[in-house]
């Protein structure tokens, strides 16, 4: 279930709420009771330390040479 993150603008506590994507748009109260909040823009890290990670996938090698279409015509 997704995490969003909100910020009281009476007390300017940040706090978090799972919920449903369906009720992404929701107001939610601060957990002093605070109506007025707001939602946060959260960000994602991938640190990619686990198992099936983009590092311990194989990398394709460059193709061409860059030139004037990324390679495409072989300038």
């Amino acid at each position: 279930m997704p995490r969003y993150e909100f910020r009281c603008r009476a007390c300017g506590d940040t706090f978090e709420v799972n919920r449903p994507m369906i009720e992404a748009s929701a107001p939610a109260s601060c957990p002093q009771g605070h109506s007025d909040t707001v939602k946060l823009l959260s960000t994602v890290a991938l640190t990619g330390r686990g198992p099936g990670a983009a590092s311990a996938m194989p990398v394709a090698p460059p193709t061409g040479g860059g030139g004037c279409c990324g390679g495409g015509c072989g300038c």
